[in-house]
């Protein structure tokens, strides 16, 4: 949980995209277009009514599935689904004004079908992947498989290429194909975004061995390692994330059907973030421990963000690999386990101590009554009595990139909870994702640092990891690794 924030959060009404240009997402509802900060994906730019996403829904197929779709009009002239959209865009107005109501009276024909939470597109062709530049989204499922017995790199292209066009139909609010289990029938594509990875093992068994990265050499072990092996790598990764419940289990479920008998899940874990909108204005979220969770994150308009983010496409490059993962980049998944009992017992003066920042806003420990949390830490500070103001063990101490070499990576995790033990301890935490360029040059140096005196230790433990090479975006008419299976 090192201290470097995670992509933005943003109100209900922001747009995604890249800085100075347009990024991987389309505002549906209106004309209206924009940014909202730095963490846009570079790639194809576009923008998609919702009526046209409808256009591609396959047909009903009995008088009952008729009733649903917008060829039978509610009362006053307002379809079906229309109707359901504009309630729940006025219901989510009335929310943020502080109304008692949940949804209003039913509005007139002219007014938005769905809410901008609802009708955000993220662009599944592009230089880099879905999923890594994008705002964090609300869940989060990420899910490992290994490859069948028997199957190889026939297969695998097969699989990635039923993958690809199913995550394109999905991100763009269409159904899976003519076995589409409707769970996300009604709602749009809530910027759903689906990312692929290919893990050391997948080499070997599809005969591409002289093709594997060196980046993707196993990480090496840590002190607080409690790992659990059914629960950590495989040959192939997948990260779904979607600003709404039901339309990411959608996309986990299609995912898991196209597998098919090509692969089975090795294993499969659930998280969440704030959801969009739940603030009165885009902040970064907090975990599970109430602290505001990272704030040092590089963004995308920062000079030297691609370079500590993503593969160059130039083999001159020291952090170039094998051609295939040109725009591509090395994502760490490290399942760590929050010992919450033992960390509220703590005073909220500890807790500060132990992070380095204060509980209330995320601003440096240094930094006084007017600092916020973009204000620089002071290491030197000291007290009145001599003391660091920032102890020497402080998690945002050690985790700076100035006190590892210049070591950064892009945060992107997702919290979680998978209930109680018979003795009501919570098994939850944080399900941790970062991407880099390489990662001895990102999550492998600040994790040894940390191995060394960090104060979060204690209360934290490191229960499943992943490492996966994750390619760059498809180009139109691709499938994501083509040009790892085919090249």
């Amino acid at each position: 949980m090192a201290d470097q924030s995670i992509p933005e959060t943003r109100s209900s009404k922001a747009t995604r995209g890249t800085p100075g240009g347009p990024g991987p997402l389309a505002s549906r509802n209106s004309g209206n277009r924009g940014n909202s900060g730095d963490f846009g994906n570079s790639g194809n730019s576009g923008k998609t009514s919702r009526s046209e996403s409808a256009k591609n829904r396959r047909a009903p197929k009995d008088a009952e599935a008729i009733e649903d779709t917008e060829a039978i009009a509610a009362p006053g002239g307002i379809s079906r689904r229309r109707l359901l959209g504009t309630a729940g865009a006025t219901g989510l107005v009335l929310g943020a004004a502080g109304a008692a109501a949940g949804y209003a009276a039913a509005p007139s024909a002219a007014a938005t079908p769905l809410t901008s939470l609802g009708s955000e597109q993220a662009m599944f062709h592009g230089k880099h992947q879905p999923g890594i530049t994008t705002p964090m989204q609300a869940c989060g499922h990420l899910v490992a498989f290994d490859l069948a017995a028997g199957a190889g790199r026939k297969e695998a292209a097969a699989l990635l290429r039923r993958w690809s066009d199913t995550a394109r139909r999905l991100m763009a609010g269409e159904p899976a194909g003519t076995r589409d289990t409707d769970v996300a029938r009604d709602a749009g594509p809530s910027s759903l975004t689906v990312t692929f990875g290919f893990g050391h093992s997948f080499f070997g068994r599809t005969g591409l061995d002289g093709q594997r990265p060196d980046a993707l050499d196993p990480l090496p072990d840590f002190s607080s390692d409690h790992l659990d092996k059914n629960r950590s790598n495989g040959d192939l990764w997948v990260q779904i994330g979607a600003d709404d419940a039901l339309v990411a289990f959608h996309a986990l479920r299609a995912i898991q059907r196209d597998a098919g008998t090509a692969a089975r899940v090795r294993w499969q874990m659930n998280g969440f973030n704030r959801s969009p909108g739940a603030t009165d204005r885009p902040m970064t979220t907090r975990n599970l421990m109430g602290q505001v969770d990272g704030t040092r994150n590089p963004k995308p308009a920062e000079a030297d963000f691609d370079r500590r983010i993503f593969v160059p496409e130039s083999a001159a490059s020291a952090t170039a690999g094998p051609a295939w993962m040109a725009n591509g980049s090395y994502v760490v998944v490290r399942r760590i386990r929050m010992l919450l009992d033992d960390w509220e017992q703590l005073s909220s003066k500890a807790q500060e101590d132990v992070i380095g920042r204060r509980k209330s806003d995320g601003a440096p420990l240094s930094g006084g009554g007017e600092a916020t949390e973009s204000t620089e830490m002071d290491l030197e500070k000291t007290d009145g009595s001599g003391k660091l103001v920032v102890p020497i063990n402080a998690h945002a101490r050690i985790t700076r990139p100035d006190q590892n070499g210049g070591a950064a990576m892009l945060r992107r995790p997702f919290s979680y909870h998978d209930g109680f033990d018979a003795d009501g301890v919570p098994d939850a935490g944080l399900l941790f994702v970062c991407w880099q360029a390489d990662p001895l040059r990102g999550f492998v140096p600040v994790q040894r640092k940390l191995d060394r005196g960090d104060a979060l230790s204690r209360f934290i433990r490191h229960e499943a990891s992943g490492l996966f090479a994750v390619p760059g975006g498809a180009a139109e008419g691709e499938y994501v690794g083509q040009r790892l299976l085919e090249g």
